[in-house]
């Protein structure tokens, strides 16, 4: 499990309760003690989420709390209206119309999930989110070397203008269970490029020809396209003509 994936489910962890006894929790609290800026973050959540309890703890509740609640429930009064054939044929057909609408909208909703658009705002969000990196490293190599050993892609080509640029380090991301390379380059003035790659196999819709296409996520601009069956997102500040100048 990688740190952002990690920090997805440790946001629902809840200290001094059986979540850590949870099998999903369990996992995510090991790759806690991995990586040092989760640590750091993981214990100012379970300070947060403690003294927020503490908070809570200290209202007062009245005495009479439970005798009012009972006092003042109206129990509802259910007429059996649904009894009748005609009222039951028009009941069946109404549930058929809903669970025809809400087939389709998951199929729909499956294939959108997997798409290359619901790919790239997934990875691109979760870096403007924030994100713990596997390994940080001003060298590109060391970079290389880190992804190579642990089975995801490394042998992406860069351009001239990203040989030139300092890393800031990498991770390996997952996306339906697929992994994907990112590796961070530092534009200075805490500006970051981010460099996604994945196979082009595991991206349904993805760009086929390695001509970039453009397209703003958030706060982002990505040029994203496929060459060699890989499929690469370089994501950054400015607008497409910024991005250029580094593809």
């Amino acid at each position: 499990m990688d740190s952002p994936r990690a920090k997805e489910i440790l946001l629902r962890f809840r200290p001094d309760t059986s979540d850590a006894s949870d099998p999903e929790f369990a996992e995510a609290l090991q790759q806690v003690k991995r990586d040092p800026a989760l640590g750091r973050w993981f214990e100012q959540h379970c300070a947060f989420q403690s003294g927020i309890r503490d908070q809570f703890r200290k209202i007062a509740l009245p005495q009479d709390l439970k005798e009012r609640i009972l006092r003042e429930y109206q129990p509802a009064i259910t007429r059996i209206w649904f009894r009748r054939p005609a009222v039951q044929m028009a009941a069946a057909a109404a549930a058929a119309i809903v669970l025809l609408v809400a087939l389709v909208r998951f199929q729909s909703q499956r294939g959108e999930g997997k798409s290359f658009s619901a790919y790239r705002n997934r990875v691109v969000r979760a870096a403007q989110r924030g994100y713990a990196m596997d390994i940080v490293t001003t060298n590109l190599n060391e970079i290389r070397q880190f992804l190579a050993a642990h089975e995801a892609h490394s042998d992406y080509p860069l351009s001239a203008a990203l040989e030139k640029l300092p890393g800031d380090g990498c991770a390996v991301l997952r996306w339906h269970n697929k992994k994907i390379a990112m590796v961070c380059f530092d534009l200075g003035n805490h500006r970051d490029l981010y460099l996604f790659v994945i196979s082009r196999s595991d991206v349904p819709s993805a760009p086929d020809a390695a001509d970039p296409e453009f397209a703003r996520v958030g706060r982002l601009m990505t040029a994203s396209w496929s060459a060699e069956g890989k499929t690469y997102i370089l994501a950054g500040p400015g607008d497409a003509e910024f991005l250029r100048k580094f593809l």
